[in-house]
C-alpha cells in the first residue's frame, strides 16, 4: 500500500490528510491545534504569526494521523503542501526565523504598495504584473527594509509560509512560479521575476529562493525532520501551492471557465482562464495557476473577502458559543433579508475588493424591538455572501462569467442557509465535494511523485450535493439594497 500526505498550513490550524493512492480514498485526517492558532496584532491592522508554530503543528498533526491510521513511514511516496497565501517569512543563513511572519490579512504595506502602483504607473503594473503591488509579499518585504533595516540586513532568504514548511522538511529554500506570482514578484509578459519591481523596491533577487516545479521533486525529508515527524527520511516533497490555487486543484478546477470557492477564515472565489485579464483597480488578482505550462498557460483570478468565517466565529462568541450547527439552524428561522438588518463584513483588515480600504465591519438597520439573535446570525451569513457577490461582479466585468462553482463540504458551506443564499444571490449552481485543501495537496503529491497523471488524481472524490438557484427569489433585490449601503461608504 502506498500513501501520500497533504498538509494545509492555515492561519487557524494545520490540517493533514493521508491518502491511499491505490483507492484514491482519504483514510485519515487530522487538525492541530484543537483551538485556533493565535494571530498577533501588536499594532492595529497588523497580523503576525510565528512560523515555528506552524512547524510544531505539522508535527502534531502528523502524529495524530499515525494514531488514527497507523502506517509505515516508508510507504509514503510523496508529500504535498498547501498554505496561506501572501505571507512573508524571513530567515537568516542558518535558516532561523528573523521576525514573526507578516501574514495575508496584515495591512501595514498598503500605502507602500499603493505608492508603487502610482510611481511604476498603473498601466505598467497591470500590463506586466496583472496586479497592483498592493499589500502583497513584495510590499511587505519593502516594509521590513524601511522600518526594520537591522533585520533586513540579516535576511538570507524570504519565503512564503509553504516554502518555510518545505524548508523545514527538506533543508532546502525553494519556491514556485505560482508562489512568486502571488507575492507580486512575477512579470507575466517576460515570464520571469520582474527586474523593474525589484529595482523599484531596492530588493536583491538573491533574497528570493530557487524555483522548483509545482509538481515534481522539490527536495527530500531530512533525517532530522523525519525523526520529529515519525516518518522515514528521504520521502520526496512533490507539490506545493497557495491555499486557493490548491483548493481549485482539490476540486478539479483546472480549465478555463471553471471556478472554485471557499468560505473559511476568508472567503474566496477563484476562476481559471487562459488569457491575460486584470481589474483596473486591482480589486481582484491574477496569479499563475498550478497547471500552467509554457504550452498552455493557465492563470487564476482570485477575489478574497477577509471577513468571512472570522465574522461567523465572532458571532458565535456574541450569542453564547452554541455549536455552528445550532447557529445555522437558528439563522434559518429568520426570514430572507433578516427583517432589514444588514451586516457589512469588512472587519478583518484592508479588503482588496474595496481597493485596499479598511472600512471596518458595520451593522445597519438594527431595531431593538424586532431583531434577535436569529436575525443577527442570518444577516451575517447574508452579508458574507453579498460581499462575495460584489467581488464576483468585478470578475464578471473582466469577462469571467461564472455559472457553476465547486466547493468542499466544509466551513460555511456546511450551512444549508449559506448555500441557499449563495446560489440564489450569485445565480450559480453549487457542487459540493468530499474534499479539502489537505486532501487536495495529498492528491497533488501523487501527481508530483509520478504515481498517476493529473486526470487520474480525483479517483475517490465524490459530489455530495448540487444546489441550484431558485427561479423566483428575493435575494437579488435584497442584495441591491445591501449594495446601495456599501456604495455610500466607498
Amino acid at each position: 500500500m502506498r500513501y501520500t500526505i497533504g498538509y494545509d498550513i492555515g492561519s487557524s490550524s494545520v490540517k493533514a490528510a493521508l491518502l491511499d493512492t491505490d483507492t484514491g480514498k482519504c483514510v485519515a485526517t487530522a487538525i492541530s491545534p484543537a483551538q485556533e492558532m493565535p494571530m498577533h496584532a501588536p499594532v492595529a491592522g497588523w497580523a503576525e504569526q510565528d512560523p515555528e508554530m506552524w512547524w510544531q503543528e505539522v508535527q502534531h498533526a502528523t502524529k495524530k494521523l499515525q494514531q488514527i491510521h497507523p502506517f509505515d513511514g516508508s510507504a509514503v511516496a510523496g508529500i504535498g503542501i498547501a498554505y496561506q497565501m501572501h505571507g512573508l517569512v524571513c530567515v537568516d543563513k542558518e535558516q532561523q526565523v528573523l521576525r514573526p511572519a507578516i501574514i495575508w490579512c496584515d495591512s501595514r504595506a498598503v500605502e507602500i504598495g499603493n505608492t508603487a502602483f502610482e510611481k511604476l504607473s498603473p498601466n505598467w503594473c497591470l500590463q506586466y504584473l496583472l496586479n497592483s503591488p498592493g499589500n502583497f509579499t513584495a510590499s511587505k518585504l519593502r516594509w521590513v527594509q524601511e522600518y526594520e533595516p537591522a533585520i533586513y540586513e540579516r535576511i538570507d532568504k524570504v519565503m512564503l509560509p509553504g516554502d518555510f514548511i518545505a524548508m523545514r522538511l527538506t533543508g532546502d529554500a525553494a519556491t514556485t512560479i505560482s508562489g512568486l506570482s502571488e507575492g507580486i514578484f512575477w512579470d507575466f509578459s517576460m515570464h520571469q521575476v520582474s527586474p523593474v519591481l525589484l529595482k523599484h523596491y531596492g530588493i536583491s533577487e538573491k533574497l528570493l529562493s530557487n524555483v522548483v516545479p509545482t509538481f515534481g521533486l522539490q527536495g527530500k525529508v531530512t533525517a532530522q525532520a523525519a525523526a520529529l515527524l515519525g516518518l522515514a527520511p528521504g520521502i520526496p516533497v512533490t507539490y506545493r501551492a497557495g491555499d486557493q490555487p490548491n483548493n481549485a486543484f482539490s476540486l478539479n478546477v483546472l480549465q478555463p471557465g471553471e471556478a472554485a470557492t471557499t468560505a473559511g477564515t476568508s472567503g474566496v472565489v477563484y476562476a481559471v482562464h487562459d488569457h491575460i485579464a486584470f481589474d483596473a483597480q486591482s480589486r481582484v488578482n491574477t496569479f499563475v495557476h498550478v497547471n500552467d505550462t509554457a504550452a498552455a498557460h493557465r492563470n487564476g483570478v482570485l477575489m478574497c473577502l477577509n471577513g468571512t468565517g472570522i465574522l461567523n466565529s465572532w458571532m458565535r462568541t456574541l450569542v453564547g458559543k452554541p455549536s455552528y450547527e445550532e447557529m445555522n439552524a437558528l439563522a434559518a428561522v429568520a426570514p430572507v433579508g433578516a427583517r432589514g438588518l444588514k451586516i457589512y463584513p469588512f472587519g478583518n483588515g484592508a479588503e482588496r475588493i474595496l481597493a485596499n480600504k479598511e472600512l471596518g465591519a458595520s451593522l445597519k438597520g438594527l431595531n431593538f424591538n424586532i431583531h434577535g439573535r436569529e436575525h443577527m446570525l442570518r444577516a451575517a451569513q447574508e452579508g458574507i455572501v453579498f460581499a462575495l457577490k460584489y467581488g464576483m461582479d468585478i470578475m464578471k466585468d473582466m469577462g469571467l462569467n461564472i455559472s457553476r462553482v465547486r466547493a468542499g463540504h466544509a466551513n460555511m458551506f456546511l450551512s444549508p442557509l449559506f448555500r441557499e443564499v449563495f446560489a440564489n444571490t450569485a445565480d450559480v449552481v453549487i457542487e459540493l465535494y468530499n474534499t479539502d485543501g489537505a486532501q487536495g495537496a495529498a492528491r497533488a503529491a501523487g501527481v508530483g511523485a509520478g504515481l498517476y497523471a493529473v486526470e487520474d488524481a480525483f479517483k475517490g472524490m465524490e459530489c455530495l450535493a448540487t444546489i441550484e438557484p431558485e427561479a423566483n427569489n428575493s435575494y437579488k433585490e435584497i442584495y441591491e439594497e445591501w449594495l446601495e449601503g456599501l456604495k455610500k461608504e466607498i
